[in-house]
């Protein structure tokens, strides 16, 4: 099996370097300045263990690599631009004939819990990950992978089926390349519980840390509401305590010198990316709520701050805790 990774940051970079040193056929999907980083000096996959420099091959889009019938593609973008990918892809043509959608897996190797449906409605074959791998993407060519002894625990399942041969052989893969791989027949359950967990995302992206008592504060009630909202929904979720006792002693952060790992959406503030996932996260609990008669009040006001955010170019830290606590008191949702 050859793994193309679309989108090489820090969830493809992570994973895709990773396999990439196990032996595995991988190939990186990029742009930009990163393209041009990994095309001219590989990979650099900082872990506990120090920097791995890794001579992937990498590609600039679709065009740039003719598909095999035993490829695997591995979505590694964020949710907004989910859907220009599925597209780009899933009409490319594989070897033999038929196309990628007809013909190839799809695993969505993302937060929240849309790009499956997005991804199935092109795709045939479409593989959910509970992604819990803390590592950061700020720098063209390198990612910081700082857990172990496993670099993250990755839950696969496909969607809408359970397990299935197509996901035993990919978990075997990862087991071998330093991850965690349970196959599991519930694996939107586990994309819910870790929604839960994400809904803290923009609290430390707006404010530049979720430690403080009100940040706290606001993520304790933020969860609080997307909990309501998944039960007034009848949706299965997987609670926090099972996903601590899946990490627990095996993806734990090592201690490497720099910066603290920072969450996905600190990431795309700091690195000016122009667009954040927080309409897929929060914005997930807001509609659903909508659809349920739930209030959603601290999530629709952290959707709000985030799209303001971004729209105004701030980095992270541009709010306080005490600012996003007085607008959600106020409602302040547009």
């Amino acid at each position: 099996m050859r793994y193309i990774f679309i989108g090489s940051g820090a969830i493809g970079g992570s994973v895709g370097g990773r396999l990439h040193e196990s032996g595995r056929s991988v190939v990186l999907v990029a742009r930009g300045a990163h393209f041009e980083a990994l095309r001219d000096k590989g990979l650099r996959l900082r872990v506990p263990a120090g920097t791995l420099t890794l001579d992937v091959p990498v590609a600039a889009g679709p065009e740039d690599v003719e598909l095999r019938e035993d490829d695997v593609l591995v979505l590694a973008v964020k949710t907004q631009d989910s859907v220009a990918a599925l597209d780009a892809w899933a009409a490319r043509p594989v070897a033999g004939g038929g196309t990628a959608g007809e013909r190839l897996p799809l695993v969505c190797a993302q937060n929240g819990v849309e790009n499956e449906r997005l991804a199935l409605r092109r795709f045939h074959e479409v593989y959910g990950m509970c992604v819990v791998l803390p590592s950061t993407y700020l720098n063209p060519g390198e990612v910081v992978a700082p857990c172990g002894p496993y670099t993250g625990a990755l839950v696969i399942g496909r969607y809408g089926t359970g397990s299935d041969e197509t996901a035993r052989r990919i978990a075997d893969d990862l087991e071998k390349a330093h991850f965690l791989a349970p196959v599991v027949t519930d694996v939107m359950r586990w994309k819910y519980g870790k929604l839960l967990g994400n809904l803290a995302n923009v609290i430390e992206a707006v404010c530049g840390s979720a430690s403080d008592a009100a940040a706290k504060d606001l993520v304790a009630r933020a969860k609080a509401e997307g909990a309501a909202v998944l039960d007034a929904a009848g949706i299965a979720y997987v609670s926090e305590a099972e996903i601590t006792e899946l990490r627990s002693g095996t993806v734990d952060p090592q201690p490497m010198a720099g910066e603290p790992t920072r969450g996905s959406s600190w990431q795309s503030l700091a690195r000016g990316a122009g667009s954040i996932e927080t309409d897929y996260l929060n914005g997930e609990i807001v509609l659903l709520g909508r659809e349920h008669g739930v209030p959603t009040p601290v999530n629709a006001a952290l959707q709000h701050a985030a799209r303001e955010s971004v729209s105004q170019g701030r980095e992270p830290g541009g709010l306080t805790a005490g600012e996003l606590s007085r607008r959600t008191a106020e409602g302040v949702t547009a």
